[in-house]
């Protein structure tokens, strides 16, 4: 006669991590990395302290994003769907630059950002280190798309087109260049955050007014 098997076993162990809280460990390890390379540097900055700065194991970490650098991506990437949103329900007739204006300044895609001090000593640190340059491009790239879809659904179009590819890239281009020059001609001081706050959103706004002349 055969065995019986013996009786079954439960699983053990924590329940699995939801997509929410997930989200969530990946926003933690991108302030935390953040800090660690505005305040030592990213090359003195390993991936053992940014895991120790949010109780993970190093291994853990290395689930979650393939390199240090890239541990900053939510925080590149953090607005492009509150942009999108903002851009399908931008009401006809309305300029891009009050549409966005939320958004730019303290709307729900950019709460899971770093104080505006912190997101200007980070984007100087992309023109000296290749890595993070690399990362803040990428999150471009992806923003991109999304962008020529929401601009393809306000329009009631119902694919993304050439035009709506080409309002995307310019709408692309001028958030880049907008907070790139807020980062890089500042001063050197570091102002308190609700100046600085209030110094990007109107950099941002002023560069949505240029290119809104081409989207509208």
């Amino acid at each position: 006669m055969g065995e019986h098997p013996g009786p079954a076993r439960g699983r053990t162990g924590r329940p699995p991590l939801t997509d929410a809280r997930k989200a969530e460990i990946r926003l933690e390890i991108a302030r935390a990395a953040v800090e660690l390379f505005v305040t030592q540097g990213v090359a003195a900055t390993t991936g053992d302290q940014i895991a120790r700065a949010v109780g993970l194991s190093t291994r853990t970490l290395w689930r979650y994003f393939p390199g240090k650098e890239s541990c900053v991506s939510p925080l590149f990437a953090a607005g492009i769907d509150a942009i999108a949103a903002a851009l399908r329900a931008w009401p006809v007739g309305a300029p891009l630059e009050d549409a966005l204006e939320q958004v730019s300044t303290n709307g729900e895609g950019t709460m899971a950002m770093p104080e505006p001090p912190r997101v200007r000593t980070l984007l100087r640190l992309t023109r000296t280190e290749p890595g993070l340059r690399a990362v803040w491009l990428q999150a471009h790239d992806e923003a991109e798309p999304a962008f020529a879809r929401a601009l393809a659904d306000r329009a009631g179009r119902g694919t993304v087109d050439l035009r709506s590819e080409i309002q995307a890239a310019m709408l692309n281009a001028a958030l880049r260049a907008a907070v790139e020059h807020y980062a890089w001609h500042t001063g050197e001081a570091e102002p308190d955050p609700a100046t600085a706050r209030a110094e990007l959103a109107g950099t941002i706004r002023s560069a949505l007014i240029v290119a809104a002349d081409g989207i509208a």
